[in-house]
Parts: structure tokens; C-alpha cells; sequence
């Protein structure tokens, strides 16, 4: 890495680390439905909330736009995004059939998974196992990664790509299931296991564990996505204007 990067991140300017912890917080607080439904955003509040400035509180409200956990309203401010449970719940189909496509298909072409992208994505979730990352809805790109890299080493790039579309779709809903270490935890064991039976040639046990791995995943998010908007309505009452 380069060391005049290296100073940088050691030392980050006052207004980043502002803006990263506005981001940081104003995400936590929306995914556990903190904020009330339909209810504007106020840069003027949210600083006063977060002892920051508004500069960093717009910063994060645009960046959160990008990640669609806000909306943007036609005056330009912003309100907590609404997930669309039985939208989210189609595209976890379409990603289980993409996923389990991938999966049988070498099976199917007679041509193996691809070792040369299965045994460095299995020792990256080694590393993971050893050195287990805390709570973090930012781990959903680590677990998308997983997927996609999974579906490629199956060798129908196109395939690969489509399931990244999909991600991208429920991504702002799924960022629900990495909030505690116990899901953390699990997922990283679950990955392991699912590429232990893949590198092993079993591909039914890989079926097996990736089913019992996605079915759990689905009932967690939309259990706490329903939680937050529950928490959402029940706080609609509070004014942040």
C-alpha cells in the first residue's frame, strides 16, 4: 500500500471522520427503524442529533440515497426508505434459482468447478473464521462477493452477472442480516461448509447446506425489516423538521 495512503487513513481529517460517523450512525438508526415514516429528514435536526455539523449529515444523506435507505423528495431533502417485503421476497427466488443454476452446473456440462476461484474465495473465509468481523451491515458486500464468485467458478459468467444485478436489488434489505456477531458467525461457517462440499464434489450436501443457508438468511430479514417498520410506524408521531 502506499505510505503517503497509509498516513492518510492513520490520521484522517476532522470532516471525514465526521462524515464517516454520520454516515455510520444516520445507517444504524434507519435500519433498526429508529426514524418515523414519512417524516423529512432535517439536516438542522440530525446534526444537532449527531453533534456534527451539516456538512457531514448531507454527505451521509447523499451516500445513503446511493445505498436506498433514504428517498430523495422533489424539494431535494430526504425521507427513511420503505422495503417492499413481498418484492424482496420475489428476488430471493430468483436469486435461489440463479444460485442453485450455478451450483449443478457442473454436474450437468461435466465440466468441474473452477479451482483457481474456489480455493482462493475458500481461504479468504478462512481468514474471516480466524479473524471474525463484528457487527456490520457493510459485510453484505463481503457476503455478495461470496456469491458471485461462487456462481463464476461455475463457468456461465452471464449467470454470475445476473445474480449481481439481483444483489444489488436487496441489498439495502439484507444489510438487516448482518446487525449481530451470532449472524456474522454464522454466515461465515455456513460459506465454509457450502464450499467444503463443493471442493469435495458433493454437490447435493452443497445443494443441501446453500438451501438451508439462503432460507435462513430470508426469514432473519424480513423478520427484522418487519421490526424496523414496525418501529417505524410506531414512532411516526416524532418530528425531525
Amino acid at each position: 500500500m502506499d505510505p503517503e495512503l497509509d498516513t492518510r487513513l492513520d490520521t484522517p481529517p476532522r470532516t471525514t471522520q465526521a462524515g464517516e460517523h454520520a454516515y455510520t450512525e444516520l445507517k444504524r438508526r434507519l435500519l433498526v427503524g429508529e426514524f418515523p415514516l414519512r417524516i423529512r429528514l432535517g439536516e438542522e435536526r440530525l446534526a444537532s442529533l449527531l453533534s456534527v455539523s451539516r456538512t457531514p449529515v448531507r454527505q451521509a444523506l447523499a451516500r445513503l440515497h446511493a445505498e436506498r435507505l433514504v428517498e430523495r423528495l422533489p424539494d431535494g431533502g430526504y425521507v427513511p426508505a420503505v422495503s417492499n417485503l413481498v418484492e424482496v421476497r420475489q428476488l430471493y427466488e430468483v436469486r435461489r434459482a440463479l444460485e442453485l443454476a450455478a451450483l449443478h452446473r457442473p454436474a450437468e456440462s461435466g465440466e468441474p468447478h473452477d479451482l483457481a476461484v474456489i480455493e482462493p474465495l475458500r481461504d479468504d473465509w478462512l481468514v474471516l473464521r480466524r479473524d471474525t468481523p463484528g457487527p456490520d451491515p457493510g459485510f453484505v458486500l463481503l457476503d455478495e462477493s461470496f456469491h458471485v464468485r461462487l456462481a463464476e467458478a461455475a463457468g456461465n459468467s452471464a449467470l454470475a452477472s445476473m445474480l449481481g444485478v439481483v444483489n444489488e436489488r436487496i441489498r439495502v434489505v439484507r444489510m438487516h442480516d448482518f446487525l449481530i456477531e451470532e449472524r456474522i458467525d454464522r454466515t461465515i461457517t455456513q460459506h465454509l461448509g457450502i464450499l467444503e462440499a463443493v471442493l469435495g464434489g458433493d454437490l447435493d450436501t452443497a445443494h443441501r447446506r446453500f438451501t438451508m443457508h439462503l432460507g435462513e438468511s430470508i426469514a432473519v430479514v424480513e423478520q427484522r425489516a418487519a421490526q424496523a417498520l414496525t418501529r417505524m410506524m410506531a414512532a411516526e408521531t416524532r418530528d425531525l423538521t
